[in-house]
């Protein structure tokens, strides 16, 4: 009767361990983790067995291997063109500018461009990544562990708690372990297989790349020069950043360094146990060495170089603030665009109020000798001349008389289009909106009249007009004619036509001259004390030379906070923008940093990062050893447990037990089938050598069997011979050497 008891106990409880088993499965399934990968990478959904590698260190085919520095190709240009678009964003008006010229659609191209190039990246990144996981460890020996582990915690645990609790305790177990389970991984390759369908997308991808360097290599050389004021002013917070990354990739590289290091000793261990495998042992020891130096190495010099990277940094942010010049001044390009209609009384009059202290603009002359301010080679983008005179919209603007001109509304397309000039442009106010709606051209004498009640000094580009022009030959005259008659102050003209200037001296002598990137020597000569320079000039020693002359300066076109802020810490006098409402609110350059603040956090930066990595490497060699420790412990339980059942079976079946009693021991795993072994004692422990071998010792007691019937024999027997039909342990975690004779 006892034993039908403990008989239906045993049963029972192993039911029970079933069930637990399956929602532990349920609610922790690797399978559908690689399923995902795997769907992603290779578009095959179904979950298939895992197919390993036929070398350890070779995961994918011949031509999984020859594809993959293409994929590795297209991720880095296409995050160098991320990279670059972004750092060129004070451009993306002027780009949608062009396009418009091309296409005549007004749209925001440039962040379609952007949006493009970022998604292209996140592609290629992903693909990278998810190569990076399938072809790193999966977690086989986690789950050998963790049913190791969750079989001595059930069987202790099921004599004070009941089910629920040990469901909560076996999760707190999970959530706690599943953290620091990394040291478990075993290196066992995936099989690699990217779809034709990434293959041909990449393969399209790496020529559009191309084109697109080759057009910003020919035709926008100087966004390179873009990229290159950035790092000035970011380079200090790159690199602090930098340090921060390399402490966060010191994990994963810990990791991969020591586990390399442990494979290592296992061949070395190989090598010194099983001579007939000297040979691909060696050969593999060399590989893995290899590995380490090809993954240790890059790393700890990347470093380094980062902790000295300061000695030859530059940086006009980093000065005292005692050093730092007074805030530019702004010169309203086509006064303030981002406030009204471009070129209009209103945008002039919204550049006044935000503090602008010059007006700069566009001038040309109508076919009746009349100067208006006008940007475009047609009237299409800022007039609405497609709805008054169709046909002729694509003419010159120079080609119109101004009687028709003045007919034109030059604000509508500016508070009604759903696209607005500008991407990051605020919305207006109901009465900005009518305001811009009653907009018309305006003409020079309506600039200047301005510029007179303000005292705003006066910079225009002058377009000669076309060939069939009646002023073609004297349109200088007529304009400096134009500005004598308003009677404006000479000094708040600052000329910036470089044809015929002694006539515009002797005419107009207070005239402030403006030049562009002239030599110092012609600005000498011709007496030029300022000069109008595009900004990515700023990158050329930060024009020393022209202030080291005391020549004032103005760049234009700034609109971006980083870009003012570098021109700020470069003591430049003034700039040329559209964005005057932010720029005028900035009461300090960004990214400003002393450099005493700065070698501080470099310091400070550099010991810590020193102590973390080191930490880290340390404790990932202490989970190593732990982990090696732990996958001996289970060989040897294994071992010893698997022996036990043998010689019962076979005394079961008659025939007498090859090993001796004192080694019997009960099965708690459940990789050995706890549920056929009954016993009513506690198993014995067995002490193991260094690796891993259990070591004979004298034993305390002898076990005594539970008397069996001859079901328990029977069911004994259909579930324990397929088992030994296998031959080979369950949990082979540990390579044996073969005992020696």
């Amino acid at each position: 009767m006892d034993d039908v008891n403990r008989t239906e106990t045993g049963n029972e409880e192993t039911g029970r361990w079933k069930n637990f088993n399956s929602w532990i499965k349920y609610y922790f399934n690797y399978e559908c983790y690689m399923t995902f990968l795997n769907g992603c990478y290779s578009c095959e959904w179904q979950a298939q067995q895992k197919k390993k590698a036929r070398r350890p260190l070779c995961c994918c085919s011949l031509r999984e291997r020859l594809f993959y520095p293409w994929l590795i190709m297209s991720f880095c240009l296409s995050v160098l063109l991320f990279f670059t678009w972004i750092e060129t964003s004070n451009e993306f008006n002027g780009f949608d500018w062009v396009v418009f010229l091309g296409t005549g659609v007004w749209f925001f191209w440039s962040i379609v461009l952007l949006s493009f190039l970022g998604i292209l990246a996140a592609y290629t990144t992903l693909l990278l990544i998810s190569s990076l996981i399938l072809k790193n460890t999966t977690p086989t020996r986690v789950y050998i562990w963790i049913n190791f582990s969750f079989s001595k915690i059930y069987y202790m645990s099921d004599k004070y708690l009941g089910y629920r609790d040990q469901k909560h305790l076996i999760s707190v177990f999970i959530q706690g372990t599943s953290k620091v389970l990394g040291f478990l991984l075993c290196w066992e390759k995936q099989q690699l297989y990217l779809h034709w369908y990434h293959k041909i997308l990449v393969l399209i991808m790496i020529p559009f790349f191309l084109f697109l360097l080759w057009i910003l290599l020919t035709y926008w050389k100087d966004r390179w020069l873009t990229i290159g004021l950035s790092l000035q002013v970011f380079s200090p917070y790159i690199h602090l950043s930098s340090i921060s990354v390399m402490v966060l990739l010191s994990w994963p590289v810990a990791f991969y360094l020591i586990h390399l290091e442990g494979e290592a000793r296992m061949r070395r261990y190989q090598i010194t146990s099983n001579e007939r495998r000297r040979n691909t042992c060696c050969s593999m020891l060399t590989k893995l060495r290899a590995l380490q130096v090809a993954v240790g190495v890059p790393f700890f010099l990347i470093l380094l170089c980062l902790y000295v990277v300061p000695f030859g940094t530059y940086s006009p942010c980093l000065q005292e603030k005692e050093k730092l010049a007074p805030k530019p001044t702004f010169f309203g390009h086509r006064g303030a665009p981002m406030l009204g209609p471009e070129n209009t009384i209103m945008s002039f009059e919204k550049a006044v109020e935000y503090g602008a202290h010059g007006l700069e603009s566009d001038v040309r002359i109508s076919f009746d000798g009349v100067p208006f301010l006008m940007h475009d080679y047609d009237l299409t983008r800022t007039t609405n001349i497609k709805e008054v005179l169709p046909n002729a919209s694509s003419r010159h603007p120079s080609l119109f008389q101004w009687s028709f001109l003045t007919t034109l509304n030059a604000g509508k397309w500016f508070s009604d289009a759903w696209i607005k000039p500008f991407f990051r442009m605020k919305p207006l106010s109901e009465a900005d909106k009518e305001r811009a709606r009653n907009q018309k051209i305006a003409k020079l004498t309506d600039l200047l009249a301005i510029a007179q009640k303000e005292k705003k000094l006066v910079i225009f580009d002058l377009e000669s007009p076309p060939s069939r022009h009646p002023s073609r030959s004297s349109y200088i005259h007529l304009v400096v004619r134009v500005i004598l008659d308003s009677k404006i102050e000479q000094h708040l003209i600052a000329w910036l036509p470089g044809s015929e200037r002694k006539y515009i001296k002797s005419k107009a002598p207070g005239f402030q001259h403006v030049g562009t990137f002239y030599t110092l020597q012609e600005l000498a000569e011709e007496n030029i004390t300022r000069i109008n320079v595009d900004y990515k000039r700023l990158y050329y020693n930060g024009l020393r030379e022209y202030k080291a002359a005391n020549i004032s300066i103005n760049l234009y076109i700034v609109n971006e906070p980083w870009l003012f802020s570098l021109v700020w810490c470069h003591s430049i006098q003034s700039v040329t923008t559209d964005n005057i409402e932010v720029l005028n609110g900035m009461t300090h350059p960004y990214y400003f940093m002393t450099p005493n603040f700065y070698l501080f956090l470099w310091i400070f930066m550099d010991i810590l990062s020193a102590v973390f990595i080191v930490s880290i490497f340390h404790f990932h060699w202490w989970r190593e050893s732990q982990s090696e420790k732990i996958l001996q412990g289970i060989t040897s339980y294994t071992e010893a447990s698997s022996a036990s059942l043998q010689n019962e079976v076979l005394e079961i079946m008659g025939t007498p037990a090859p090993f001796p009693e004192r080694e019997r021991e009960p099965a708690s795993s459940k990789a050995v089938i706890p549920e056929v072994v009954n016993e009513t004692t506690a198993p014995t422990v067995h002490p193991t050598n260094d690796v891993g071998q259990p070591v004979p010792t004298e034993p305390a007691f002898e076990p005594i069997q539970a008397p069996i019937s001859e079901a328990n024999r029977e069911a004994t027997l259909q579930t324990v011979l397929p088992i030994l039909e296998a031959n080979e342990p369950v949990v082979p975690s540990v390579e044996k050497p073969p005992p020696e004779t």
